[in-house]
């Protein structure tokens, strides 16, 4: 990523997620701006229900986080190539009666991401998991940090 472009928040490293320092001020900035696009779609009539949230690495790493902290229950989120971000203060961000408990949720992996290792893209699954989300984690062999045509067809099929 080019200095050039805007990230949604700093990343600090991404050599192990356990025990990493992550730009949090930037990421509460964001995903309060992501929850007030949501909140703007709401107004103009269309139900919370009806809204899919998703993204491609930062954006899929926002999305899996503003997704499961909105105050209300969503069609959908996504994340291809993410990893879930402050994972060890999620538990604490979700909303008291977790409105997105059965919200499908679709995760997107290439066992050869180069940027996000796959194994963090898993790990961030099973945390959502172990938090009661429904997850479906598919994995694409050969895949470097980047989509496929099968890892699309999947999204549109979710």
């Amino acid at each position: 990523m080019g200095m050039s472009m805007p990230g949604w928040y700093d990343i600090k490293s991404l050599s192990t997620l356990t025990d990493r320092e992550e730009d949090e001020a930037g990421i509460l900035k964001s995903r309060d701006y992501f929850h007030s696009l949501i909140d703007d779609e709401v107004a103009k009539g269309i139900p919370a229900n009806r809204i899919v949230i998703g993204g491609f690495s930062q954006g899929g790493a926002m999305s899996l986080l503003s997704g499961v902290t909105y105050k209300n229950q969503l069609g959908g989120i996504f994340g291809l190539s993410c990893y879930l971000l402050l994972q060890k203060k999620i538990k604490d961000m979700i909303p008291t009666e977790n409105p997105n408990q059965n919200t499908p949720i679709f995760m997107g992996h290439g066992d050869a991401d180069q940027v996000v290792a796959h194994k963090y893209g898993k790990l961030s699954a099973d945390e959502l998991t172990s938090h009661g989300y429904k997850v479906d984690f598919k994995t694409y062999k050969g895949l470097v940090h980047s989509a496929d045509a099968d890892e699309i067809d999947h999204l549109e099929a979710y």
